[in-house]
């Protein structure tokens, strides 16, 4: 099997592309990033020796490289976005262009190529904030976004959808909750937290910090994804979850004891515009696919700490 994975020098598709190489040696994978200031070809300079991977620096707003590249019986990846929220309320535009038009751009060279499957990664910001009494937001549950960046999202999807009915491409669309892990860009909560604390500078926390979030370990939202391609339903949405509801307050001070550092680095600054209160995943519809994330928490967060602990000669150049 060949499989492209587009945005693959990003945090997600980076642990992705290492997850395949990893467990199906016998795979094809292909990398197609523009890498803008987010994407890093040095998270996979290691895999460039072997010759199940290759990597092709292109935009997939690109129409004609992009159906160039998709061959027929490929199964294609979208990970490629323009994901920071705070990015998209200064910039909506840049938004809309990688988030909306780069999908269609890379979706229709799936069609046109006859791709076996297109996967397209979405977010449980699509749906909007619950309050706190809200159950979680299953995969029938209607689309709320409250961003640029959750529209952006939200409308990929609809193209996607669009597709589906009209020319029954063989799509999934999966809608996960906050990752985190190695090779995140520090302009993310978690790992511009320990970053900041690895150079002594206080976390800056919006609002109250009340705002509740679900995590997922990145390794176990790309095993979630393997299941997906092997075991989902064209034509479907699946949510995946971590399990790991907590307020951004409670995270901070996760984050602190895990460096050993007091609750007086906490900075309360000006909350975000349109801050969504809370996300929260019905996963139900996927674990009945067989897939069940294997990291707690705590144990997920640890591994994090260290990573960035020993990946100081990664982190820092992004940081200046």
């Amino acid at each position: 099997m060949r499989i492209i994975v587009t945005g693959g020098s990003g945090f997600i598709g980076t642990n992705f592309i290492r997850y395949i190489i990893n467990k199906y040696p016998d795979y094809k994978v292909l990398n197609i990033d523009s890498l803008t200031y987010s994407g890093n070809k040095n998270n996979l300079t290691d895999l460039e020796s072997n010759s199940n991977y290759e990597f092709i620096e292109e935009d997939i707003c690109n129409v004609e490289a992009m159906n160039k590249i998709v061959q027929e019986g490929d199964v294609v990846i979208n990970f490629a976005a323009e994901s920071h929220v705070d990015n998209s309320i200064k910039n909506p535009q840049i938004f809309i262009k990688t988030n909306v038009i780069g999908t269609h751009s890379i979706l229709e060279a799936a069609r046109k190529n006859k791709a076996k499957l297109f996967l397209q990664i979405s977010t449980d910001e699509v749906y909007g904030s619950l309050n706190f009494e809200q159950d979680s937001s299953n995969e029938t549950h209607i689309l709320n976004p409250s961003s640029p960046y959750s529209g952006s999202k939200a409308a990929a999807e609809m193209v996607c959808m669009g597709n589906i009915r009209t020319f029954k491409q063989p799509i999934i669309i999966t809608r996960s909750s906050n990752n985190f892990g190695p090779y995140q860009y520090p302009e993310k909560v978690i790992p511009l937290f320990l970053t900041n604390l690895f150079e002594n500078k206080k976390v800056p926390v919006y609002g109250d910090g009340k705002n509740i979030r679900d995590w997922i370990y990145v390794e176990d939202n790309c095993s979630a994804i393997d299941t997906i391609i092997h075991k989902g339903t064209p034509g479907e949405i699946y949510n995946i979850g971590g399990g790991n509801e907590i307020s951004n307050l409670e995270l901070t001070k996760e984050i602190l004891k895990s460096c050993k550092k007091p609750e007086t680095e906490i900075e309360y600054v000006e909350d975000r515009l349109g801050h969504d209160l809370r996300y929260s995943l019905d996963a139900s519809k996927t674990n009945a696919l067989g897939w069940e994330p294997k990291h707690k928490f705590e144990e997920a967060l640890k591994l994090t700490v260290e990573w960035y602990k020993n990946n100081k000669e990664w982190w820092e150049p992004l940081k200046k």
